[in-house]
């Protein structure tokens, strides 16, 4: 029986998922002011010189957390065109993924809730909201331009009131996930932005 070794990228990816996972776990069980690097190297099994050699610092590994927990968050939209219908699909996707949301992404709703009076998290966070609602008024524009939405509607006011709702929601699932049913709450929500946007 042959084992097939590992290429020293494939090592590198691993330790980054695995720190990036441990840190995740971190904010979630202590909050980001008990993150450093030690404890996360500690959490992950690797040595603190290999945790800074992939960051080097704790801000670095917060930004990369950010980046890879908000990634992919929604599956299945990047073969749709820009538009009423893809934006609809986000938010329906989005809701009812706070319902199986992982560590990664419950670690990503606190650190952007702490980023209000945190001076270190905001410009990460403040770049995290403003990637997302640039997607957001990308899907407003098109269905603007191809008349599905209501010539009124002003992409970057409904593209602030839907990251909003959303991360909000969000937060509410953290904080009693029993009383947020995402799953009911998905159709509602997804059905209120249709009204509210879409042509009669």
């Amino acid at each position: 029986m042959t084992t097939t070794r590992r290429t020293q990228q494939q090592r590198r990816d691993q330790a980054a998922s695995a720190l990036l996972n441990a840190a995740a776990e971190l904010v979630v069980e202590q909050g980001v002011r008990a993150l450093t690097l030690a404890r996360v190297s500690e959490r992950a099994g690797y040595s603190r010189g290999l945790v800074t050699h992939h960051f080097g610092s704790k801000q670095a590994l917060l930004e990369r957390l950010a980046h890879a927990t908000q990634a992919g968050f929604v599956p299945g939209l990047d073969g749709l065109p820009p538009g009423l219908d893809r934006l609809l699909r986000l938010i329906d996707g989005y809701v009812g993924a706070l319902g199986r949301a992982g560590v990664a992404h419950r670690a990503f709703l606190l650190l952007w809730a702490e980023a209000a009076t945190a001076p270190e998290l905001a410009p990460i966070f403040r770049e995290r909201d403003e990637a997302f609602r640039a997607d957001l008024r990308e899907d407003v524009a098109a269905g603007l331009a191809d008349g599905t939405i209501r010539a009124d509607v002003v992409p970057d006011e409904a593209a602030i009131a839907i990251v909003g709702q959303l991360r909000g929601i969000g937060l509410q699932r953290l904080l009693d996930p029993e009383a947020v049913d995402t799953e009911r709450l998905r159709h509602s929500v997804t059905e209120q932005w249709r009204r509210a946007l879409a042509r009669a």
